[in-house]
């Protein structure tokens, strides 16, 4: 197959990996051709520039600041994306021959931007629905309730699920969102297209020592915390789990990340003289990695007032490493049943501070810590390896 991936993100090599570039390079490695057009920070590069990355072409057309970044600067630069990448796209790949394009959402603005290039390269389109935007800004109090906003990102929203010919959604739960409240989609170009991930079988910590490193107590049980630090994660929940267990010696919190609510933890660490957490902006993937095999528990946070069902991936890193999860979510996302049917770690809801802190403490002193491990890596095994996801784009697009 011939692949466009029309990408919002897409890390260089050397800066990390995502399940997005883990999906490009498994068609890459499964005999497809593969080339990614992705919006890349204006603060990042100066200028559009092709070059061959992970095997295969990757064209970075600059458009704005998007990450890290207020919600007006961000607005700016949703914009003007699909102008921007749409130029970029016509000028370094316009000869090219396409099997299908694929791209995700957010953001819901891509629309206009994918019907253009299903014209172009007169081919179909695979929409990977990663969040239900602007409903996730409403649940948040970031966009007014039938305001215009709302109506405004609506119609793009509705104009993207249009533009798709196959839709797909990370879990049952948000298929069957989509379904209910987009009456008018055919049932038959939705489906599941979960969040997957190319594992390693390098698990194991291999000399870095983490623990002395950073100062941790060696028989203290870690909690780890990595990626981002938004309105979406609840970091308020966090702050008090830290400041309920700052007295707790078998306890420590690490968090690994970039975000706009970061600065909670730093200000509460520091106002409260909390030496069990330690907030680090960012890290190299490999050391990242180190640090993730030598923590004993992975925490995934929501805001409890989401009506939409999230599904994190950074679950799947916890998994892949065989690390039992702590999940603190709304009631809506069926997180909550994959970590029971998996045996996998714990759930509270994060509307309840107290449970969560309980369990918490219960996961510190547990026995079964390396069973719940060892049962979310054999899950992800079976259910999220990213072969499956090559598997489902061939069975659609391959001649």
């Amino acid at each position: 197959m011939r692949v466009l991936y029309i990408a919002t993100s897409f890390p260089e090599p050397d800066k990390g990996a995502t399940i997005y570039t883990d999906l490009a390079e498994a068609l890459n490695e499964a005999g497809h051709e593969i080339t990614v057009a992705v919006s890349e920070q204006a603060k990042n590069k100066e200028h559009t520039e092709m070059k061959k990355e992970r095997g295969f072409d990757v064209l970075r057309i600059v458009t704005g600041n998007y990450y890290d970044v207020g919600f007006i600067e961000k607005g700016i630069t949703t914009l003007k994306i699909p102008f921007l990448m749409k130029k970029g796209i016509e000028k370094y790949l316009g000869g090219r021959k396409f099997d299908f394009i694929l791209f995700e959402s957010p953001p819901v603005t891509n629309a206009g931007l994918v019907a253009w290039a299903k014209k172009k390269f007169n081919c179909p389109s695979y929409l990977m629905l990663k969040d239900i935007f602007p409903q996730n800004a409403v649940d948040l109090g970031i966009i007014k309730d039938k305001g215009f906003l709302q109506k405004y990102f609506k119609s793009k929203e509705k104009k993207l699920l249009q533009t798709a010919d196959i839709i797909g959604c990370m879990s049952p739960a948000n298929k069957q969102y989509i379904l209910e409240h987009n009456l008018w989609i055919n049932q038959e170009k939705v489906e599941i297209f979960p969040n997957t991930k190319k594992l390693t079988n390098n698990i194991f910590p291999d000399g870095f020592p983490m623990r002395e490193r950073l100062g941790i107590p060696e028989d203290a049980c870690v909690f780890l915390f990595g990626g981002n630090m938004g309105r979406p994660q609840y970091i308020d929940i966090l702050t008090e789990l830290i400041i309920d267990c700052k007295n707790e010696k078998n306890m420590y919190f690490l968090f690994i990340g970039r975000g706009t609510d970061r600065y909670k933890l730093e200000q509460t660490i520091k106002e409260n003289n909390i030496n069990n957490a330690l907030v680090i902006e960012n890290l190299p993937r490999n050391e990242y990695e180190q640090i993730t095999k030598e923590c004993d528990v992975g925490l995934i946070v929501l805001d409890p007032r989401f009506s939409i069902p999230n599904f994190p991936s950074r679950i799947l890193s916890y998994m892949e490493y065989s690390k039992p999860v702590l999940a603190a979510t709304d009631k809506i996302t069926d997180l909550k049943e994959l970590i029971e049917e998996a045996d996998c770690g714990e759930w509270a809801w994060s509307g309840d501070l107290q449970s969560f802190i309980n369990k918490a403490k219960g996961l510190a002193k547990s026995k079964r810590l390396s069973i719940m491990g060892e049962n979310g890596r054999k899950y992800i095994e079976e259910k999220f390896n990213v072969n499956y996801s090559v598997e489902i784009l061939e069975k659609h697009f391959e001649k």
